[in-house]
């Protein structure tokens, strides 16, 4: 099968298309032929250094991914082959995304929502599962809270604001004015501009935050929590402010999550979840793609095509 592989942790002139075997499922896994692949930041930081993920003997990056199952293992009942599924395997394992086939076990996967392509499906399951976990999971959002979203256009921050806004939130967003009319219309009620506005000067009695950008961005959000309020932390948990008092604080890693996954393509069916392409480009020109991501100007979710 192609593939798009790790010669060596650096930059994106690394990554380079070859022919691998094809994998075989095991007991209780299914095996995904690709149809598109998403392109996350834990992709590119990952190609970089190797960061803390558990590398095959192959180093194949990525892990959103949507397609129809080719295979299944022994003890597998929930999908045949033919059935349209998206997910996010193995992670902090790889996954192998970028390739024509992949291999998981089959409840890291569920069934694509059907209002969607394999390219919309496979922008979803790591960005969407990552809000998902910190809103709902985490910090168990509920109508009528308010919720403080820190770059709310991006690939997470985006999904986050839908979310939210599902569970009958009041949601803040902050990114560049540019981009607030598309958050208006993802269902924002407040959008700031961190470009001319401290967020903290004009925000108050927060009951979550989601904070996607890291840095000093945890503790100035302290300010504008409530007491009892959740401060969910994503980039790292270095970036966890240490001195938090009468809030709940922690970094959130998002992991498999069959559940998740089945009530996201249930909102994403209902119209209340889309998600936002930025660009859409050939696996083989996934240095392209990464060279784009690490830009740090993409609007939503950048998608490889496979199949």
């Amino acid at each position: 099968m192609r593939a798009v592989v790790v010669n060596q942790w650096g930059g994106p002139e690394v990554l380079s298309e070859t022919e691998i075997e094809r994998p075989e499922p095991g007991l209780n896994e299914i095996l995904v032929r690709v149809h598109a692949a998403g392109v996350n930041p834990v992709d590119w930081k990952t190609r970089a250094t190797g960061g803390l993920i558990t590398w095959g003997e192959t180093p194949i990056v990525g892990w959103d991914v949507s397609g129809t199952v080719e295979a299944v293992g022994p003890g597998v009942t929930l999908y045949a082959p033919g059935d349209e599924v998206y997910g996010m395997p193995l992670f902090p394992r790889q996954a192998g995304g970028y390739a024509e086939y992949v291999v998981g076990p089959a409840r890291h996967f569920a069934r694509k929502p059907a209002s969607l392509d394999h390219v919309g499906a496979a922008a979803l399951p790591l960005a969407a599962l990552t809000a998902w976990q910190a809103l709902v999971d985490t910090a168990g959002v509920s109508a009528g809270q308010r919720v403080l979203v820190h770059a709310a256009a991006g690939g997470v921050g985006h999904l986050a604001v839908q979310i939210a806004k599902a569970r009958g939130a009041y949601v803040i967003g902050t990114a560049s004015a540019g981009k607030h009319e598309l958050l208006r219309e993802l269902g924002a009620d407040e959008v700031i501009d961190y470009r001319t506005t401290d967020f903290e000067d004009v925000v108050t009695d927060v009951d979550v935050v989601i904070d996607a950008l890291g840095g000093d961005h945890g503790r100035r959000s302290l300010k504008v929590l409530k007491p009892g309020g959740h401060l969910v932390t994503l980039p790292s948990p270095d970036d966890v402010p240490a001195d938090a008092d009468g809030v709940h604080t922690g970094w959130t890693l998002v992991e498999p999550d069959h559940r998740g996954l089945i009530e996201i393509a249930a909102l994403v069916d209902q119209q209340k979840l889309r998600p936002v392409i930025d660009t859409v480009l050939p696996l083989e020109q996934a240095a392209k793609a990464h060279e784009l991501g690490e830009q740090g100007r993409t609007t939503g979710k950048i998608v490889l095509t496979v199949a």
